[in-house]
């Protein structure tokens, strides 16, 4: 009797997996099972990802603005998480030159970070996703598409400021947010890349719980013991304080312009699609505090 072949596992590569997303994902290749010899990380710069390569992970210099570096990056590759460039304006370019390659490479599956609402949304954040996603579309690849909503890290990261203050300022009005944790929707995106290919394919719109700005800084309120209210601004009065606190004002109107999507409810999903991905409630917003207090 002749013994079974042995199959070799797939093999996984995550890009931008030094950076706050892609790091997490490779920590959820690894708690999943995945041999660390299965998994990639490509990076722009490789001396950054020593921690992870004294863990057994391949790293492979892949600079979205250098295209000669993605085939050789790609080389093997059976699935690949390509997390969003951090460039706003140059996303489309460097995401269609990481696709470009991966097809190339004939890696048998692409799952891309876009954003909540991507093809619908007046979110400002959105056209550059949602053309990516049209590449993906055209590019004949199997593709999964994780449309994260909000960071909760957006806000918690800024706890001590809200503090400091003993208010949150914004121009989001009683718009719900559907944000989750980085950890969260990167173990999402894992187990997109980890699951069967026939039934993760297609657009995820993953969020955690929505909350109000308001429920934001009572839930603070309670986690720290010092009062935090909510200030509501319009848009333009936003952009004003944000200006006088010394943001240059491009900058200001971009940032003032989430909140107006927020304000309309474009960062809210009543999806449960990161639930099902987790097989776990998303990471609640009391938790996420209490954590970043730690």
């Amino acid at each position: 009797m002749s013994e079974n072949p042995v199959v070799p596992a797939p093999s996984f590569a995550v890009t931008g997996a030094t950076g706050h997303l892609g790091r997490l994902a490779v920590d959820a290749l690894l708690r999943r099972g995945i041999p660390a010899g299965n998994v990639f990380a490509l990076v722009r710069d490789p001396e950054k990802a020593k921690d992870l390569a004294d863990l057994g992970v391949g790293i492979r210099e892949a600079d979205y603005d250098r295209p000669d570096t993605l085939g050789p990056a790609l080389e093997g590759i059976e699935r690949l998480l390509l997390v969003s460039s951090p460039d706003p304006g140059d996303r489309v370019r460097q995401h269609t030159a990481v696709i470009d390659a991966a097809n190339a490479a004939d890696v048998g599956l692409v799952v891309y970070t876009s954003v909540l609402h991507a093809d619908e949304t007046e979110l400002v954040l959105a056209p550059e996703h949602a053309a990516t996603e049209d590449v993906l579309q055209g590019s004949g690849l199997p593709f999964a598409v994780a449309r994260n909503g909000w960071y909760i890290e957006n806000y918690t990261g800024r706890i001590e400021q809200f503090l400091a203050d003993g208010e949150i300022v914004g121009a989001a009005g009683q718009g719900r947010i559907s944000a989750a944790t980085r950890a969260d929707y990167a173990e999402a995106a894992v187990s997109l890349l980890t699951g069967d290919i026939a039934d993760q394919q297609g657009y995820w719109e993953l969020g955690g719980p929505a909350f109000t700005l308001t429920e934001l800084a009572e839930t603070i309120t309670a986690v720290t013991g010092t009062t935090v209210v909510y200030r509501d601004l319009s848009v333009e009065e936003l952009t004003d304080h944000l200006v006088a606190a010394g943001m240059d004002r491009a900058t200001a109107e971009f940032v003032a312009s989430l909140d107006g999507s927020a304000a309309r409810g474009e960062l809210e999903t009543d999806s449960p699609a990161l639930e099902n991905l987790l097989g776990r409630a998303p990471t609640p917003l009391v938790d996420a505090v209490r954590a970043a207090r730690l």
